[in-house]
């Protein structure tokens, strides 16, 4: 069985618990190591107890550089106790330097897997301070023998024409994890051709957009309640001057906070008829770039996406037919998506995303075997390597 040593900035982030289920599905065990950015400790991750390596705060990159140089001096002691994994696995690149400094820990030549979800903007300044950042990931890489990613964007726009990789990739959507029997019913409750209540759109997961926020609240203030929005996830509060008040002074507005993923999705998508899945919280870089969870999640549960064009996620609607996409950032271009917004054209849309396969939007048991079976190919490779040195 093979053994996963997964290092994770933030243990509270639920696409880690998401991950991790993942692996366990296809047949891996996995030790948990991070740190976690929650008010409480995290004890437990999908039956497994994390080691925690220290706090660090969202939005403080000094902070959290300042932690992994701490938690890389005490590493040894730390994962004393840990069974020589098969496989390490560096979530993002700070954890990237933990996956090197933990492979000259255990006895033999343990494979890396970078995983990079998201292009962090100091990746991508054309100053000194970014050509640094570049350097320093290119050079923990060459170490790595796999990179993980979510989007063909990141490798179209970044890694490629940066010179960033020079390993294979593997790109694992954001897909909804389904592990027990098929769900065929992809219809949302809210999403009745006989809409008789406002609109509902769901702005659901890591809510860290000011912007959209902000737009969606003059929105629906000019829709004078003919559409709501319902948000939950975790919010940045970072990002926001107060998240808290600005939503409860919203008529139109409610935050119910956060929810279990996947357990929860079909009951929180099945109250609204959209999806947002705008981000302009790095627009021109990541953020256009990402594929991001909601989009999979609202379209496996019959909710409509409302993208921005230009954007990878507008591309990937595009090319199935589905979804709409806002040709700018504006109240006028909302409102005049929703004027003319009837049943028959809702009710259109939406069985466009419902005819689509199955997955599109899932990923079952045998994506988890098939994600376990390339990563265990990953040591088989290593195993192959050391005899053929050995024997040179």
């Amino acid at each position: 069985m093979l053994h996963v040593l997964y290092l994770v900035h933030d243990l509270s982030d639920p696409a880690v618990r998401r991950r991790v289920i993942m692996m366990q599905a296809g047949g891996a065990t996995v030790t948990i190591a991070g740190f976690t950015r929650s008010r409480e400790p995290i004890t437990n991750i999908a039956a497994v107890a994390p080691i925690d390596l220290g706090r660090t705060s969202d939005g403080r990159f000094t902070q959290r550089l300042a932690a992994v140089a701490r938690a890389a001096l005490t590493l040894a002691s730390t994962l004393k106790g840990v069974a020589r994994p098969d496989l390490i696995i560096g979530r993002n690149l700070e954890m990237l330097a933990l996956a090197n400094r933990a492979k000259t820990l255990f006895a033999g030549d343990v494979p890396i897997v970078y995983e990079c979800l998201d292009i962090h903007r100091l990746l991508l300044r054309q100053d000194l301070t970014g050509k640094a950042f570049r350097f320093v990931e290119r050079t923990l890489s060459n170490k790595a023998q796999l990179l993980i990613t979510s989007s063909p964007a990141f490798v179209r726009q970044y890694f490629s024409p940066f010179g960033q990789m020079n390993m294979p990739v593997e790109v694992v959507e954001n897909k909804v994890l389904e592990l027990g029997p098929q769900e065929t019913e992809a219809i949302s409750h809210a999403g009745e051709s006989d809409n008789d209540g406002p609109w509902k759109i769901g702005w659901f997961g890591a809510l860290r957009c000011r912007r959209s926020l902000e737009l969606l609240s003059a929105f629906t203030r000019k829709m004078d309640g003919r559409v709501e929005i319902v948000l939950r996830g975790r919010p940045a509060y970072s990002e926001f001057k107060d998240f808290d008040r600005f939503v409860a002074d919203e008529p139109f507005m409610q935050f119910h906070g956060a929810y279990a993923n996947p357990e929860e999705l079909r009951t929180i998508y099945d109250e609204v008829h959209f999806s947002w899945a705008v981000d302009f919280f790095e627009a021109g870089q990541n953020s256009d770039w990402l594929l991001p969870n909601r989009l999979y999640e609202g379209c496996r549960y019959g909710c409509i996406p409302i993208a921005m064009q230009g954007t990878e996620t507008s591309l990937f609607l595009k090319e199935r037919g589905i979804g709409f996409s806002l040709r700018e950032p504006t109240v006028d271009a909302l409102s005049g998506l929703f004027e003319q917004l009837d049943a028959q054209r809702y009710e259109r849309a939406r069985q466009d995303i419902v005819a689509q396969e199955r997955g599109t939007w899932v990923f079952d048991q045998n994506d988890c075997r098939a994600l376990v079976q390339r990563l265990g190919q990953l040591t088989h490779a290593h195993e192959r390597a050391a005899v053929l040195q050995v024997a040179a």
